[in-house]
């Protein structure tokens, strides 16, 4: 595997360590992603479980999108996979492919990146319907970060199940 992942800068300000270090994240799952097919994509880890890499690629665009347009922008867009608001729907992979997964992905992810450009600051808030508080930009951004690197520890186990391959 090659990586193509941006390197997060040693000494920078708070908003543009932030911005690497998702982008970091973000380019962590696609690099345990790359050149494996849609079945390999499928392949679950251990059953009953039905974790996946493409379930994985899935759920962190649904995760994008509810974080950075529904909360961030306010905007009233159903999840991308269930109009019903069922996180779980991204799991169900048997249909799924790389092409249409990772469109979404990119779709989101490009949302998310303008998103947070437009912001004024990282203090800026939208309200997280959910828990019916109010959060920032900033408590997101980390979230996503937190959420991206767990998820990336299941993709590494994942992607040596599939074939192999290991890396950091």
């Amino acid at each position: 595997m090659t990586s193509h992942r941006p390197s997060p800068p040693l000494r920078a300000g708070e908003r543009e360590t932030l911005r690497a270090f998702l982008d970091y994240h973000r380019a962590t799952l696609a690099w345990k992603c790359e050149g494996l097919s849609d079945d390999a994509l499928r392949r679950r880890s251990m059953p009953p479980s039905t974790l996946t890499l493409l379930g994985l690629v899935r759920h962190l665009a649904e995760v994008e999108r509810a974080w950075f347009r529904r909360v961030i922008n306010g905007e009233d867009v159903p999840l991308v996979w269930s109009s019903a608001g069922d996180y779980q729907a991204a799991y169900d992979v048997d249909a799924a492919t790389r092409a249409g997964a990772f469109a979404a992905w990119q779709t989101e992810t490009e949302h998310a990146r303008r998103i947070e450009r437009e912001a004024d600051s990282l203090d800026v808030t939208g309200y997280h319907r959910r828990s019916g508080e109010t959060v920032s930009l900033r408590l997101v951004m980390l979230h996503l970060i937190h959420e991206y690197a767990r998820h990336n520890g299941h993709a590494d186990l994942l992607r040596e199940g599939v074939d192999g391959t290991v890396g950091v």
